[in-house]
Formats: structure tokens, C-alpha cells, sequence
């Protein structure tokens, strides 16, 4: 069994910003072999908006700029999606 003070400063490491962009990679991952542009747009765009509107005290402020990206992105991969 692994000590909770083990486990407390492993995670300490990591704020929302990082669980996200890992929620991102990790459904982009799984929507790949689908082969569906438009799945991963529609993907890309709502993982933008979730960058925009967490709280910027529960990450920094870099994220913001990240989904301002992604919400530029998404609707490009969508209309081009052919």
C-alpha cells in the first residue's frame, strides 16, 4: 500500500490546466482511428471552450491563450473536413 503522503506530493505537481490538456490528447487519441475530421474539430472546439471559461485561479493563465487557439482551429478543421 502506497502512503497518502506519497500520492499528496505527486499530485501537488499538477493543477486543472494539465488534467485538461490531457482530457484533450486522450480523446483526440481515441477519435483518431475513427477517421472522422469533423469528430475531432467538433473535439477541439469544446476543449476550447473549456480552456475559456475555467477560472484562471485554477490554472494559468497560458491555458486561456490555448483555447483561445483551439476555438480559432476547430471551426477551421470543420469547414475544410472533406
Amino acid at each position: 500500500m502506497i502512503p497518502l503522503q506519497v500520492i499528496d506530493s505527486f499530485l501537488l505537481d499538477y493543477h486543472f490546466g494539465h488534467v485538461l490538456v490531457l482530457g484533450l490528447v486522450v480523446t483526440t487519441l481515441g477519435a483518431v482511428p475513427l477517421g472522422s475530421r469533423r469528430l475531432i474539430a467538433i473535439n477541439t472546439v469544446v476543449f476550447g471552450l473549456l480552456f475559456m471559461l475555467t477560472p484562471v485561479e485554477l490554472m494559468p493563465s497560458v491555458y486561456l491563450f490555448l483555447g483561445m487557439a483551439l476555438l480559432v482551429v476547430g471551426p477551421i478543421l470543420y469547414v475544410t473536413e472533406r
